[in-house]
């Protein structure tokens, strides 16, 4: 049976509806791509402009997952802060790394406007906002980034903070005005038309089921294709399966939701003023944005090691909504859904090469819409020999996830970062 899209705002709001036959017989490709979410897409593109044959193999539908039915928020950084990657790496190549962020970010600009994709939505700003008193650590913070990287942060005080977010909870903000939101399904769907229209081939429906990655000529077999190419980029996220064993055993599948709020226009332009979206500072914060031109909220959150009924969850993310905004008590639910993200423990993408024409990119941590952008681009220059800039992320590597223990790690880690949260606001209130 052919698989359908998760219901959400996204699958609601699709400005296209094509879709992509399964694999059959004996296909040739230069480059083999497994997974069709933003990272193989990007990838699949930039081989395409250099002239590669490419194949890409989806397992359900183009941006099924997480890449498909995210928050779509675009804003430079990793699931990991700057300065734990300065400890890992030195703060040189940290930079390098962080500036590698950043370019993500204007890929997805430029493709959006070269495309010219005006179904995927963008709209400028991101604020991130704290719950506590900062003390200059927000106005520090700001010079830093624009003294090193440029990037162009304003810093928000708490009585415009109270204008554009009419809650009672919000202290002060940084408003990132390089930062954007958009509708990152049609966005990955233009992305696939483009690779067809370049001579790429896409096959949907089409899981992998095994192969021989040891050969010089790769191998993989879907139930209805065999596949021979030169060389094959694994660049699935949190519903990888066990073709490459070494792939699924690096990272933690993690659970995030989601909820779209009935539209009540009247409800939700008391409450935001504004059309830059906000991303919550607490570790275990929510983010959100209003879509549709204001008329509803769309707001994710809540992460588990094991997948919930989103209604369930639902009802906590509202309950987090209202508590922040009390005006939204009337505002009901319209749609809620989950999705898998894939986390490495040391919460930065793992890109690179397994063996010899055997790469992967994924881990992309809950910070995808730029990470999949600059991942898929430099894995694909690497597999093209245009740089070696893949290597950047070596001490990012498959290491091992921990299995059960790494999954009850994470879900204590985020139970402690909640009550961590929870009292540091207690103390500022």
């Amino acid at each position: 049976m052919a698989a359908s899209y998760i219901d959400s705002y996204y699958t609601r709001t699709l400005a296209s509806h094509e879709s992509y036959p399964a694999a059959e017989g004996r296909i040739h490709v230069d480059v083999c791509i497994v997974g069709g979410g933003l990272a193989g897409l990007t990838a699949a593109l930039q081989l395409a402009r250099a002239g590669r044959s490419v194949a890409l193999f989806e397992a359900r539908r183009i941006a099924w997952g997480a890449s498909g039915r995210n928050g779509g928020f675009v804003s430079a950084g990793f699931a990991t802060g700057l300065s734990q990657i300065e400890r890992r790496v030195g703060p040189h190549q940290a930079r390098e790394l962080y500036r590698l962020s950043m370019e993500g970010v204007e890929i997805v600009r430029r493709n959006i406007a070269d495309l010219a994709i005006a179904e995927a939505q963008p709209v400028p700003g991101i604020v991130k906002a704290v719950r506590y008193e900062a003390r200059g650590a927000l106005q520090a913070l700001r010079d830093r980034q624009e003294r090193e990287f440029g990037l162009r942060l304003r810093y928000v005080p708490r009585d415009e903070m109270a204008a554009l977010f009419a809650s009672p909870k919000y202290r002060e903000g940084l408003l990132d005005e390089d930062a954007f939101h958009f509708h990152p399904l049609n966005y990955g769907r233009a992305l696939a038309r483009e690779i067809v229209r370049l001579g790429g081939r896409i096959f949907e429906n089409s899981p992998v089921a095994g192969g021989d990655l040891l050969g010089a000529c790769k191998r993989i077999e879907t139930d209805r294709a065999i596949v021979e190419a030169e060389q094959i980029l694994f660049a699935t996220g949190g519903y990888t399966e066990a073709v490459l064993p070494a792939l699924r055993r690096a990272f933690l599948p993690i659970a995030t939701y989601v909820l779209l709020t009935e539209a009540r226009p009247d409800l939700v332009r008391d409450a935001i003023r504004t059309s830059a979206a906000i991303l919550d500072d607490r570790r275990a914060g929510d983010y959100y944005r209003v879509v549709e031109n204001g008329d509803r909220i769309l707001w994710g959150g809540r992460i588990t090691t094991r997948t919930g009924d989103p209604r369930n969850i639902a009802a906590l993310l509202r309950r987090e909504m209202v508590t922040t905004y009390p005006q939204l008590a009337e505002l009901k639910v319209d749609v809620a859904w989950s999705g898998l993200m894939s986390y490495a423990r040391h919460l930065m993408p793992q890109i690179g090469q397994w063996q010899p024409g055997v790469w992967y990119c994924t881990a992309f941590g809950g910070h995808g819409m730029n990470t999949t952008a600059i991942g898929g681009t430099v894995v694909a220059e690497g597999m093209s020999g245009a740089s070696d800039r893949y290597r950047l992320f070596a001490p990012f590597g498959l290491s091992w996830s921990g299995g059960i223990f790494g999954k009850a790690a994470a879900q204590l880690t985020y139970w402690g970062y909640q009550a961590a949260d929870a009292m540091r606001e207690f103390r500022t209130s």
